[in-house]
């Protein structure tokens, strides 16, 4: 049983504001200072402002900046990667305006990185031009979030650090008027509690913590994903899990969060090899080990079983060591903590759950099919992605649609006021915690064994359909409220949401790898699986992209 809220005590305190974003990586932070001039702001975070996955980004963000590359040739690329299911309006938004939004960027102080005294491009998987910018070698997540928090600091946002969102509220039209809240630890204030705003904005992550193996945060739980769904908001293209071909292989049995290891590296010339040095994408893809992500991981996968090894290699070696400490310098770090030098040895990698191309379904302006309520950054299905998402377009993605939302919230915002009025139209009403049900967080590893050996990046019908057996089996929990149980619930819900996805597209698609349907099928599953949560029950729905639904 999926629950339609968190069981939560009520509300011991209440905030206003015209807006709330709910999350702090790119995507929150530019939406919330692009907002503040429609009002007061609320800028929600789950742990620290710097904590999410923005930080980690490694690679780059990319944009066509250089004087021989065009839009349309980004936009081709992005396309070919997303295989026949982008929204080919949402890819144009993005890499018309990718450029503008970077440069805006460097004009908030973004030091990226400079050759010659023009920004130093690199290539990653899928694009055939080097369009990758990047900051500190490999810290060009790191660097972004400096320069946007610096801005934040006197904008007039408010920021509520540690705190955990729980549910939507929504006024009696069935608008969104807010969401409740725990504020945990060091955060002020305490305990739970009520935000009412005009608007919500989710900008909260990924979900790569319901495998047992990830690139991402302990904080990227899937939280809201599971709040849109309780919402009655719809959820597309879950299955559309984006494994990271490179991860640091840290031996048998490794969880939690892994050390990734940059497309970039391969961009500026390191190879995969096999053990026995053979290098195995060659003749596999045009672009060998710079093909498409799903393309590098299914090659990696394939030469593992064909050779028995737990991992394959990547070979850096010949770029020498001031390639290393100066263009990668955090991999480098990482790589030596962990007891391997790249500059000496090949590294071992393993793909690993890395980004969730799809999520919450919106419009071109971030709207989700809850009035008020919307959605950018990883935690949103723009249809920019489609299948499979084209190395470093997460950044972007998460910078121009957050502007896109601000544009659009102005008429949106008068739009639903009474004529006079520039409040909501009725109060918001508190979620109905009837049948709220919460897991034991000792239930989390068990969801994420149960993701990583049923729907991880190889699936077939058995896997499948016994993962949704056993996560239909911890479904009916009776945990205490708590930050751990609400996590742990929050992770049963999207697992469960990605399996029933996965187990519905018979093909092979992007990041989908069915071993029993290994190829694609454009005839039957060119289109998209929309998931929505009613009376404690998901419902996964087939729509064509010629508009046929079953």
């Amino acid at each position: 049983m999926i629950p339609s809220v968190l069981h939560a005590p009520a509300p011991g305190w209440t905030a206003d504001a015209d807006v709330v974003v709910i999350g702090s990586g790119i995507a929150g932070l530019v939406a919330a200072l692009r907002c503040r001039p429609h009002g007061r702001v609320l800028l929600v975070t789950k742990a620290l402002l710097d904590a999410g996955s923005t930080r980690w980004a490694q690679g780059g963000i990319a944009a066509a900046l250089a004087p021989d590359d065009t839009p349309e040739e980004h936009l081709a690329d992005t396309l070919t990667a997303g295989v026949g299911i982008c929204d080919e309006n949402a890819v144009r938004a993005l890499v018309t305006e990718g450029p503008d939004a970077v440069r805006g960027l460097i004009a908030l102080g973004t030091a990226f990185d400079r050759s010659g005294g023009d920004i130093a491009l690199t290539r990653e998987g899928g694009h055939h031009r080097r369009r990758i910018a990047h900051a500190g070698g490999d810290a060009t997540g790191a660097e972004i979030s400096r320069a946007l928090l610096a801005e934040l600091k006197d904008s007039g946002v408010e920021v509520i650090e540690h705190a955990l969102v729980l549910d939507l509220l929504k006024d009696a039209a069935g608008r969104a008027a807010g969401v409740t809240l725990h504020v945990m630890g060091e955060g002020q204030p305490g305990g739970v509690g009520a935000v009412r705003a005009r608007a919500v904005v989710l900008a909260t992550g990924g979900l790569g913590q319901v495998f047992s193996a990830t690139t991402n945060p302990e904080v990227s739980t899937g939280d809201g994903v599971a709040l849109a769904l309780r919402a009655g908001a719809e959820v597309t293209d879950l299955e559309f899990v984006q494994f990271h071909p490179t991860v640091l292989w840290l031996g048998e049995g490794a969880t939690g969060q892994q050390p990734l290891i940059s497309e970039a590296v391969r961009g500026e010339g390191a190879h995969l090899v096999d053990h026995a040095g053979v290098r195995f994408m060659t003749g596999r893809h045009e672009l060998a080990e710079l093909a498409p992500r799903d393309v590098v991981a299914k090659g990696i996968m394939n030469r593992m079983r064909e050779t028995g090894a737990s991992h394959m290699l990547l070979d850096g070696r010949h770029l020498g060591a001031a390639v290393w400490e100066t263009r990668f310098p955090t991999i480098l770090a990482a790589c030596r903590h962990h007891g391997i030098d790249p500059v000496t040895e090949p590294i071992p990698v393993v793909p690993a759950a890395h980004y969730a191309s799809g999520g919450v379904r919106t419009d071109l302006h971030g709207r989700t099919s809850v009035p008020g309520l919307y959605a950018c950054g990883e935690v949103a299905c723009t249809g920019v992605h489609g299948a499979n998402r084209l190395a470093s377009n997460s950044l972007l993605e998460g910078l121009v649609f957050a502007a896109r939302i601000a544009e659009a919230l102005p008429g949106d915002l008068l739009a639903s006021a009474e004529p006079g009025d520039a409040a909501p139209k009725t109060a918001p009403v508190p979620p109905d915690a009837a049948g709220a049900g919460l897991l034991e967080p000792a239930l989390r590893g068990e969801i994420q064994r149960i993701m990583t050996t049923g729907a991880g990046v190889l699936r077939q019908a058995t896997g499948l359909e016994a993962a949704v057996r056993e996560l239909e089996g911890l479904g009916r929990g009776s945990a205490e409220p708590g930050v751990e149980a609400w996590e742990a619930t929050n992770l049963h819900t999207v697992a469960s949401a990605i399996v029933a996805a996965a187990r519905r597209r018979e093909e092979t698609r992007g990041s989908h790898w069915r071993e029993d349907f290994p190829e694609r099928a454009d005839g039957t599953w060119r289109g998209h699986l929309v998931t929505r949560l009613a009376g404690n029950v998901l419902t996964t729905t087939y729509e064509s992209l010629e508009g046929k639904r079953s």
